[in-house]
């Protein structure tokens, strides 16, 4: 055998133990499945119609009752009744004492014969106007009254004086305060008629200024 035989034959098994070498790393391995990914879902088609409205929440409810009642209230309520005007006396004097008056709202002839006096003693100044005897005919028993009021007939030449019982009380206002500051008092006096021709007289409230041609009803 030739040297060039021998040195093939070594070659040939190394070639050989390589190949056995190769087919047990190519040995079959084992097939894992790949994940695949999930079917995506078809969005639904967006539909004509309009979604329904959703009911109101009581919070918003609530203006939408307030703003149709309130007009409703509005025109269905009563209006306010206006205040009355105060009656413009028949005359008007004013006091000794700054910021007082007399108002005579009513000089009427009754049936009975006799003439009925209605005024208001007004306090506008800030302190207390005193009553006492001020007003009175200068008896004890005249203690607040009106009793020193009294009528004059100038044409006439004649003075009424305030109607009196048997016991000299005075037919008018008794028992009556002092009249506070920013304060008046309704008051009154009954006189004996005057004749039937006369429709104006004077009228005097002591510590006030005369009221002439004061106009008598009735």
């Amino acid at each position: 055998m030739s040297h060039d035989k021998i040195g093939v034959i070594p070659l040939l098994f190394v070639v050989i133990l390589a190949l056995q070498g190769c087919q047990k790393e190519e040995e079959p391995r084992p097939v894992v499945p790949v994940p695949t990914a999930p079917a995506l879902q078809a969005e639904p088609a967006p539909s004509s119609q309009p979604p329904p409205a959703s009911a109101p929440t009581p919070d918003a409810a609530v203006p939408a009752q307030v703003a149709t009642s309130a007009p409703e209230a509005a025109v269905h309520a009563p209006a306010a009744a206006p205040h009355a005007a105060p009656a413009m006396p028949l005359a008007s004097a004013d006091g000794e004492m700054p910021g007082s008056r007399i108002e005579v709202h009513e000089l009427k002839r009754l049936s009975s014969g006799t003439l009925m006096l209605k005024f208001a003693m007004v306090n506008d100044a800030d302190q207390t106007l005193n009553f006492g005897y001020d007003f009175g005919a200068g008896s004890t028993s005249d203690i607040g009254t009106v009793g020193g009021v009294h009528l004059i007939d100038a044409v006439a030449k004649k003075k009424y004086l305030v109607v009196r019982d048997s016991k000299k009380t005075c037919d008018c206002s008794r028992g009556v305060k002092d009249v506070t500051a920013r304060s008046r008092v309704n008051l009154w006096a009954r006189f004996p008629a005057p004749s039937d021709n006369v429709d104006k007289i004077t009228v005097i409230v002591p510590h006030f200024s005369p009221m002439d041609d004061v106009a008598i009803s009735g």
